[in-house]
């Protein structure tokens, strides 16, 4: 997935730096493949859109929470548009080192596996028999991990953990990793947060009805 706009944005709040907490929004082009987002950061949000910026003005959004009010994210998408779920995005730094995970195939029809490819680009599939993560080119052009148990007689305790550390060692050391955890899942989030990841903003990804895919479809 090229590189965006949105992305130094990112990049900034992994190292620290973020918008001012002005309660403005911040109105850049939309993401490639049709999708478009609002992320939100501590009293800032940033929307990429096909809309002009006067059109997602006169919707009303601000940096409060209000650009993920479910009215302005339904303006955004249209009637019949896609909108995904709320996240909290955080963000870690690889470890590097000898990979701690294999490569997986196979697992094409796995859907966390047809979710990634749907929003993101150059998926890479590993794991083992805790799990599976995926890692790609995501939300503009960031390099993100999202994670899949395989669940046990225990409930998986204390494997999402070491899936995630393990995972970390498949990015170069110090190198920025996001990841898109959706507030309610507590286990994951708490799982996330415990690997050294921190939360940023949140965000939702959206497709408006009629943009095409990824796959050009």
């Amino acid at each position: 997935m090229e590189s965006h706009p949105l992305l130094a944005f990112f990049l900034d709040a992994a190292d620290g730096r973020f918008p001012p907490a002005d309660g403005g929004v911040t109105v850049l082009p939309a993401l490639a493949g049709g999708l478009e987002c609002s992320v939100a950061f501590t009293g800032h949000a940033v929307v990429a859109t096909a809309l002009t910026e006067r059109a997602v003005r006169e919707r009303g959004p601000d940096g409060f929470g209000g650009s993920l009010a479910p009215d302005f994210l339904r303006g955004l998408a249209g009637p019949r548009g896609w909108i995904d779920t709320v996240d909290v995005t955080l963000i870690a730094r690889g470890t590097g080192g000898p990979p701690r995970l294999p490569g997986l195939t196979g697992a094409d029809d796995h859907p966390r596996v047809r979710h990634a490819r749907d929003v993101r680009t150059g998926v890479g599939v590993h794991g083992d028999e805790r799990g599976l993560v995926t890692l790609a080119d995501g939300l503009a052009g960031r390099r993100e991990l999202s994670v899949e148990l395989h669940h046990g007689p225990d409930g998986g305790r204390g494997r999402g953990r070491s899936l995630i550390a393990d995972a970390l060692s498949l990015v170069p050391a110090g190198a920025p990793l996001f990841a898109a955890v959706a507030p309610g899942n507590a286990r994951s989030l708490r799982a996330f947060l415990a690997c050294g990841f921190v939360p940023v903003g949140s965000e939702v990804l959206l497709r408006p009805e009629g943009a095409r895919g990824l796959d050009g479809t």
